[in-house]
């Protein structure tokens, strides 16, 4: 099941994706071809499949420090194909309960020739005696309220949320304002990326576990 309908590379792809832009294009190639047929996304989101989900999840990988990261509900593998392909200095596992998506994950990995991916069908909160990472990442997974205190149990003392988030994140931390205290996190605040390379707003919950 093939489409025609897919969004162009953006101009500033290879400026946010650098060495990376030849691995990510066949991700792109990859997810039009499979991507709707094995339902990790919509139709409709390969007319924003570049500005939306590749560049969005770049926009991110540039932020990780080296070392460790676990991505929470990998899904079709944004962000964490994306920030294994860009990052080859961060190894990435990829926590996915869906038994099809977790495949997906695996063979893209193998497709794109990442050697820093190891792929877990399992729930974050099953995870969190054996994963214990510098960064933990989440896209589209749950409001801050809920995915703190199932993020914050595999990040190493020191070490970083980068949640991806929508337009209204600061209400989502307002409203999260007790777990983020339970949590033992500081530093919390929002990171806005993407304008400075001409691509639509990237909004990045950052805060470190104590």
């Amino acid at each position: 099941m093939k489409h025609s309908v897919r969004e162009p590379e953006p101009s500033c792809a290879e400026q946010i994706c650098g060495d990376s832009l030849e691995s990510l294009r066949l991700l792109a190639d990859h997810m039009v071809e499979w991507g709707e047929e094995l339902g990790l996304v919509g139709p409709r989101e390969l007319e924003r499949l570049w500005t939306r989900h590749i560049l969005n999840s770049a926009l991110l990988a540039l932020k990780v420090p080296p070392g460790t990261l676990a991505d929470v509900g990998s899904g079709a593998g944004f962000p964490g194909l994306v920030v294994a392909a860009m990052r080859p200095d961060v190894h990435c596992t990829l926590i996915e309960p869906l038994g099809r998506r977790a495949t997906w994950l695996e063979e893209e990995a193998a497709r794109l020739n990442l050697t820093n991916v190891t792929v877990l069908n399992e729930r974050a909160e099953d995870v969190r005696n054996t994963v214990s990472v510098d960064t933990v990442t989440a896209r589209a997974v749950s409001a801050l309220k809920t995915l703190v205190p199932l993020c914050v149990p595999l990040v190493k003392p020191g070490g970083e949320l980068l949640l991806m988030k929508g337009q209204r994140v600061d209400e989502e931390i307002r409203s999260a304002s007790k777990e983020l205290v339970r949590a033992g996190i500081t530093n919390p605040r929002v990171e806005l990326t993407g304008p400075e390379y001409g691509t639509e707003e990237t909004r990045i919950f950052r805060a470190t576990v104590a």
